[in-house]
């Protein structure tokens, strides 16, 4: 699962929480600030850190996976914080700001080195340009960013969980069935899931089945669903057939 690592705490970064919760992100939320950065404000977060900037993302580390939204409460943090991202690993940076704000933090980071190149690949102002005022409508606008660039790196950009559970990877597709060949959804022994096979009836039907297959203790096999009959007493034109592989992973 993709890290989203949040840098700031305030009211941008609450709204944009509640909606990263519901799209599968591994949420952290850094702040130097005890009344911004606690776990009463943010129930939702998987870690809150409270910390300087710069010592909670040392804490942290980087990994290929990671997304980043810079939402601090000043340039120079929004500087530090971008200037330590970019020496990292990441898959997403974004910085919130005025191009004028933008404009300068970049200046100083090209004086101190970062190309110009490095730079074009953040993106800032961060969001999709939706026309967004406030808080939750900016929030909107970077979760839809999100979402974007996640769909950009397919779904074998990021591995599943390394523990017990039954994985569940689609390997074969026909038709307009709503994922693709690779995506996975890990179901765990007490039955919560990590990523997701495009939900509906068929996510429904294979995390049964994972249970089963685990309780069970049942070898690795390829079950193969049907969308199109349930398509058509919909009165739907769409349908589609998917083979899903069950792998128990038990060690």
């Amino acid at each position: 699962m993709e890290r989203l690592i949040l840098c700031g705490g305030g009211h941008v970064s609450l709204e944009l929480a509640h909606i990263a919760a519901r799209l599968e992100f591994e949420l952290v939320v850094i702040d130097d600030r005890p009344e911004f950065a606690n776990e009463a404000r943010f129930p939702m977060a998987h870690q809150v850190l409270c910390m300087p900037f710069e010592e909670a993302l040392d804490a942290l580390g980087s990994r290929d996976t990671d997304f980043y939204a810079i939402l601090t409460r000043g340039h120079a943090f929004d500087k530090e914080c971008l200037a330590h991202v970019l020496r990292g690993q990441y898959a997403y940076v974004g910085m919130i700001g005025s191009r004028t704000k933008v404009a300068a933090v970049y200046k100083a980071l090209r004086e101190e080195g970062f190309s110009q190149e490095m730079l074009d690949g953040v993106h800032s102002p961060i969001g999709l340009s939706i026309g967004g005022q406030t808080p939750a409508e900016i929030a909107v606008s970077i979760a839809a960013q999100l979402v974007q660039v996640r769909a950009q790196r397919g779904p074998g950009a990021v591995r599943p969980p390394q523990e017990p559970g039954v994985l569940c990877t689609i390997v074969e597709k026909h038709g307009s069935a709503p994922r693709g060949v690779g995506t996975w959804m890990l179901v765990r022994p007490d039955g919560t899931c990590a990523g997701t096979i495009g939900g509906g009836a068929v996510e429904y039907e294979a995390k049964l089945h994972a249970q089963e297959l685990w309780q069970s203790g049942g070898p690795e096999e390829v079950v193969e669903y049907d969308l199109s009959h349930a398509a058509a007493e919909l009165g739907m034109v769409c349908g589609g057939r998917v083979k899903v592989r069950f792998e128990p992973r038990r060690n």
